[in-house]
């Protein structure tokens, strides 16, 4: 075992390098097995000898990005991170930093935990993946947990309102009670990370948006957390309207299942365009989930394969 200190300047200068309420050394403790910890202005690490010098290069480069720039985003640590130790976290991935009822979100596969560390690291993700593999949910909880973090200021929750087969014109209300049944899974997943008055705070102040695909025409959004559900059924113009809608310091995850596309036939799936036409552009994530990742009921897993395989020969 050895031993390693880095000094710090100040008290400021330590809050930066570890960052709002330590998520900086927390993700560094799931990627490096050292122990790290804070005394006397100094930050001090021990274990064994590659886990401290993998420790401490990871440090000195957050020290050194914090002194060129002045503040350090979680996304550069888990580039700094992965440039240091060659994968994103060693096969370990933080819980994502939402806490309700005293229940802690955490990828519980590989390909979520793939899938929450391409949300944490890059600017735009896609995800595609049968019901139930945790899509919609761990993106909003990792939208919750930056806004927590103040890494950005304003959550928007996007869905186009497609009907799975069914008309739903004649239903009673005005628009907002028309739009609510396709917005509804998104609300559910949000309320499962904050308390029902803590919503509604966020949604009356407009930190929390909840809309329809077809309200985003016309608008830019800067410092925001962007998510797109349900995105097999957009249109390839609905797409690149709903893309382009990105603005400077802003997240965009689109989130679907391509198996299920509603849209009208011959009509081809924004989706599935554009997951062949963005695959090669820089900072761009595509996160493909199976029926390993699947969370839900058992009954869930099986139905799916039951769907894909088509029905079993009778013997």
């Amino acid at each position: 075992m050895i031993e390693a200190t880095i000094p710090v300047g100040n008290a400021d200068e330590l809050v930066t390098l570890l960052g709002a309420s330590d998520q900086h050394l927390r993700r560094i403790r799931d990627s490096v097995p050292a122990k790290i910890s804070t005394r006397d202005g100094k930050i001090h690490v021990s274990g064994d000898e590659q886990a401290v010098l993998q420790a401490t290069e990871i440090i000195e480069k957050i020290k050194s990005a914090a002194t060129r720039e002045g503040q350090v985003s979680p996304d550069q640590v888990s580039q700094i991170i992965k440039q240091v130790t060659g994968v994103p976290t060693n096969g370990r991935i933080a819980p994502v930093d939402v806490r309700q009822a005293g229940r802690v979100v955490r990828p519980r596969t590989p390909g979520q935990a793939e899938y929450v560390e391409a949300i944490r690291t890059h600017d735009l993700v896609f995800c595609n993946g049968p019901a139930g593999t945790g899509k919609t949910y761990l993106a909003v909880a990792t939208a919750v947990e930056s806004l927590k973090q103040k890494q950005i200021a304003k959550i928007v929750l996007v869905r186009p309102a497609v009907e799975a087969g069914e008309s739903l014109g004649y239903l009673p209300g005005d628009m907002q009670a028309k739009i609510n049944p396709y917005l509804r899974p998104l609300l559910d997943a949000l309320r499962d990370m904050m308390d029902y008055e803590q919503v509604k705070r966020y949604m009356a102040d407009d930190v929390i948006e909840v809309v329809p695909l077809a309200y985003m025409r016309g608008r830019t959004l800067n410092n925001a957390f962007i998510i797109m559900d349900e995105a097999q059924n957009t249109t390839v113009p609905q797409m690149k309207m709903f893309l382009t809608r990105m603005g400077m310091q802003s997240k965009v995850v689109v989130s679907g299942d391509t198996s299920q596309v509603d849209l009208p036939p011959h009509t081809k799936s924004g989706l599935i365009d554009a997951l062949n036409r963005l695959k090669d552009i820089d900072g761009f994530a595509s996160i493909t989930l199976g029926r390993a990742d699947i969370v839900r009921h058992r009954l869930v897993q099986e139905i799916v394969e039951a769907y894909e395989e088509g029905p079993k020969k009778k013997r």
